[in-house]
Order: structure tokens, then C-alpha cells, then sequence
């Protein structure tokens, strides 16, 4: 085992399944998608919107609940770490092992100068993407306490729901599009003194990504505190991630960005799962509690990590100048 990790004491990771919240999140998220969706239809084409609605959402959940990893890293052109005597892909063999997986997850690089890290796939069959940004901003630690909460996510299977908030929000995104164009026939049929189509729908269709975004903030909340705590025990250093959090927060768009289309500048750092997460600072407080728990008697689950740093090099063979925008359906991301 490459000398920059402590593995001598693994011990035993007793995370807990959250299987029953995360079944109730998914419900709570297919309903809100159903009438995010059924309630400007109705206004637009009666019984028939509602018909639509639900036709669709039968349609995207099976889709968003059997995508396989790989076909998600594709879409970001993300690139598979090879399985190593690297830093990283010793890290993620610890961490794996730490959390008691299953199987061990893929790790991948997303030529993007974003700070940013996900996770897709279950618990037998899982990926985890960081992007270059990423490794080349945090240290060593802060990036294993990055990894670490991802695997404390596959670990508590919170990746159905979490792929579910993330296939939603894009299509919800698609129609906010689609409102625009409604919009613009409104002008002409105004302009023109011809019936228009009801502003409400007009409006609640614009508007949806941003509700989308305030539900998953609401469903997160103890799902992201689970993983941040899982986490700290999965390394035994708490204080790194919440260093890492801290520098993330720069980067990570807001759900009120919703209210904008992908433009250059604008903050669209992931796939959209992410931007559900609960207030950083209340997150690093939490944290920040764990870290100082230990010397009070309270002991880290793990003998924390040693990790010596080493210089990064690019793992995909990208230089600053080649990292142009990404493509994210149905919008541009840096």
C-alpha cells in the first residue's frame, strides 16, 4: 500500500441505511415534478395537461432510476482514473474499503476548472467524478474528505433519489425554455390583438427549475448532515472537509441561479443534484464540532488518514487553455 496512507487500523464503518427517508424523498420529489409540471399544463391544455404530466413522469423516473454511471460520465466527457498505485485510486480503495461497499466505485475526471465532485450509480455499481478543477485547488486531505462524503452517499443509497432530483431538474429546466418561447408568442398575439396563452402557465413554467430547487433543499437537509458526519468518520480528519466545503461554496451556484439561463459567468457547477445541499456554514459548523469532539473523549471511527502530499498532474492530459465550457443539458457549465 503506497506509503502517504495509514491503513493499519481500518476498523469497522457502521453507517446506518437511510433506505426509508430516501423512499419518501424520492415520493415526496416524483409528486412535486407532477404537479410542477400538471399545474401550467392544465392551464394550458385542460385534462389533457395532466394526462401529459404524469405520462412523462412515468416515463423519466424508470429512466433516471436504471441510467448506469458510465452513460452519466460520458455526458460530462469524463475521463475513468485507472485503478493504480496512485494517490488517488489508493485513496478511493481505502476510503471503499473504509465504507464497506460492496463493490468498489469508479473514479473519474471531468476536464473542468469547476470545484466540484458527484457520485452516480447504487451501491453495487457506483461512479464517483471530480473535476481538475477540483484536485488542483484542494489538498490531498480536503480532497479525500470530498471523496469520502460521496462514498458515505453510495453507502446510505441516496443515490436513486439524488439521480432522480438530478434527471428532474433538467427536464424542468427544458420547459423553462419552453416558456420563454410561449412568452414570445404572447407579444405576437398581443401585438397582433389575438388570444394569448395564460401568463400563469407561462410564468409557473419559467419558474420551475427554481421550485424544483427549493424542494431538494428542503429534502437534503438531514441527507447532506448524514454524509457530511459519515464522512468525517470514513477519514477520521472532519476539519479537511469542512476546509474543502468552505472552498467549494465559491464556486456552487445557488437555486435562485435557476431564475437565469446557462450564460457565460453564470455558476452552473454540476450535474444539478448538488445545488440541493443545506447552508455551508451551517454544514461547517457540524462539522467543525466533530473535529473538536475527539480530544473531549469523543473518538474518530477511524484512525484518521496520514497522507503525504504529492505534486498533481493532469489526469486527463488537459491544460487550462483546453478546458472550455461544458456542455450540460440543456446548458452550457464551466
Amino acid at each position: 500500500m503506497p506509503p502517504f496512507l495509514n491503513i493499519s487500523t481500518l476498523g469497522n464503518f457502521k453507517g446506518s441505511s437511510l433506505s426509508g427517508p430516501n423512499l419518501w424523498h424520492s415520493a415526496l420529489l416524483i409528486a412535486g415534478f407532477v404537479v410542477l409540471i400538471a399545474i401550467p399544463t392544465v392551464l394550458l391544455w385542460g385534462a389533457m395537461g395532466a394526462l401529459a404530466a404524469l405520462l412523462l413522469t412515468a416515463i423519466i423516473c424508470p429512466l433516471a432510476a436504471r441510467m448506469p454511471p458510465e452513460a452519466l460520465m460520458r455526458l460530462y466527457q469524463a475521463t475513468r482514473v485507472p485503478r493504480d498505485d496512485s494517490q488517488l485510486s489508493s485513496l478511493v480503495d481505502v476510503l471503499a474499503y473504509r465504507a464497506e461497499l460492496p463493490a468498489r466505485p469508479e473514479l473519474y475526471v471531468v476536464p473542468s476548472l469547476t470545484l466540484n465532485a458527484f457520485a452516480a450509480g447504487s451501491r453495487n455499481h457506483s461512479a464517483i467524478a471530480v473535476t481538475e478543477g477540483l484536485l488542483r485547488r484542494l489538498s490531498l486531505p480536503e480532497t479525500a474528505g470530498v471523496l469520502a462524503h460521496e462514498m458515505a452517499h453510495i453507502r446510505n443509497n441516496d443515490l436513486l433519489v439524488m439521480g432522480l432530483a438530478d434527471v428532474m431538474t433538467r427536464v424542468l429546466q427544458l420547459l423553462s425554455y419552453a416558456a420563454l418561447g410561449l412568452a414570445l408568442f404572447n407579444v405576437f398575439a398581443i401585438v397582433r390583438d389575438e388570444e394569448t396563452i395564460s401568463w400563469w402557465a407561462v410564468l409557473l413554467l419559467y419558474l420551475a427549475p427554481a421550485l424544483s430547487s427549493l424542494l431538494q433543499l428542503g429534502l437534503s437537509r438531514a441527507r447532506e448532515f448524514k454524509a457530511d458526519a459519515d464522512a468525517a468518520a470514513l477519514t477520521g480528519d472532519a476539519a479537511s472537509l469542512a476546509s474543502a466545503l468552505r472552498r467549494l461554496e465559491t464556486y456552487t451556484g445557488h437555486f435562485w441561479e435557476d431564475l437565469m439561463f446557462p450564460v457565460p459567468a453564470r455558476r452552473v457547477p454540476n450535474p444539478s443534484l448538488l445545488r440541493s445541499h443545506p447552508d455551508t456554514e451551517d454544514r461547517v459548523h457540524r462539522l467543525m464540532a466533530l473535529a473538536t469532539a475527539a480530544p473531549q473523549g469523543a473518538a474518530p471511527e477511524h484512525t484518521p488518514l496520514v497522507i503525504v502530499e504529492q505534486p498533481m498532474f493532469s489526469l486527463v492530459g488537459y491544460g487550462p487553455g483546453d478546458m472550455r465550457p461544458r456542455y450540460r443539458w440543456p446548458g452550457l457549465w464551466f
